[in-house]
């Protein structure tokens, strides 16, 4: 082992099987980034724009949008080139760093979702103190345990998998750096990878979504039981169940695809990965900006205002 030299560059065949139709794939994929840069764009800057807007709800929903901004950008440009162009090399150190930047942001989509929530818990169980717990010196009590969370296990995740030697193949089956399918790539043992990527799943989006769906549940439960009218505060909270149960979904569905013995095709776990990225990036905006009437107002005219709607309808 110690004659072999470890792998520094690596190339992404992801959708190779697909042959010569693989650059047609460039077309819906970059369509939904398109779609997902156009949105979110829009909605921070109507958040951002309005004074009106500057609640601690909204501001919740605008730095969502900045991350399903961020999130794809990283590699999905650099996907859709490799489609079109089929530019497949990348080096270890660039894998590395895309990889964290996916695993660190993606992490604020469901921590965003657990911000939320406890919006929501103290706007309806605590109304007569929402202010004063929502006040920033207040909240950072609940933002900076997170980030560190957040922070450390990814860091971890990532740097355990730049310590590997990649002596076997140097082919990764995918689009972009994605955990697994660089660790699978490694000889020797990979016990210790596999076991952190499961505890970050289960410390990060699986413990977010236990801790929303507690929340809801005091929620609703102190709703029935006053007899108060939460028509309004209830409609968001189902938005926000809808949002993050359909991002748990496309996440586990990718994350177990490398981790369990399945029948998958290595082109539907390369799929999965990709709508990881792209579907809520693209979901979110349009759900938050549809289903919440004081954004949903603004977006509607500030897209009168640049012609692109010609009536105002409510």
């Amino acid at each position: 082992m110690d004659n072999v030299s470890s792998h520094k560059h690596f190339i992404l065949n992801g959708f190779d099987e697909l042959g010569a139709l693989r650059p047609v794939l460039f077309i819906p994929f970059s369509i939904m980034y398109t779609a997902s840069v156009s949105a979110n764009s829009l909605l921070l800057y109507v958040v951002i724009s309005q004074r009106s807007l500057h609640s601690p709800m909204c501001i919740l929903i605008a730095g969502m949008a900045f991350v399903d901004l961020s999130f794809p950008l990283v590699c999905i440009p650099s996907m859709l080139l490799s489609l079109l162009f089929d530019w497949r090399e990348i080096s270890l150190g660039g894998c590395l760093v895309q990889m964290q930047f996916i695993h660190f942001v993606g992490a604020f989509q469901s921590t965003f979702l657990v911000w939320m929530a406890l919006d929501r818990y103290f706007a309806i169980c605590t109304p007569l103190y929402y202010h004063e717990r929502m006040a920033l010196p207040r909240f950072l009590k609940f933002v900076i345990p997170v980030l560190i969370r957040n922070f450390l296990l990814n860091t971890l995740m990532v740097s355990l998998a730049g310590t590997l030697s990649f002596c076997a193949s140097n082919v990764m089956n995918h689009c972009f750096c994605e955990h697994m399918a660089l660790v699978e790539l490694a000889c020797g043992s990979t016990a210790i990878n596999n076991l952190v990527g499961l505890l970050t799943a289960a410390f990060i989006p699986v413990a977010d979504f236990l801790f929303i769906t507690v929340s809801y549940i005091i929620i609703f439960s102190s709703v029935l039981s006053s007899g108060k009218s939460g028509v309004k505060a209830l409609h968001t909270c189902v938005t926000h169940i809808v949002v993050i149960s359909v991002s748990l979904t496309v996440a586990l569905t990718a994350f177990l695809s490398y981790r369990s013995r399945n029948g998958f095709p290595a082109a539907v776990r390369v799929f999965f990965s990709i709508m990881y990225l792209l579907f809520p990036s693209c979901f979110n905006p349009i759900i938050y900006g549809i289903r919440t009437t004081e954004i949903r107002q603004h977006i509607l005219k500030t897209l009168m205002c640049c012609g692109f709607v010609q009536t105002l309808k409510f």
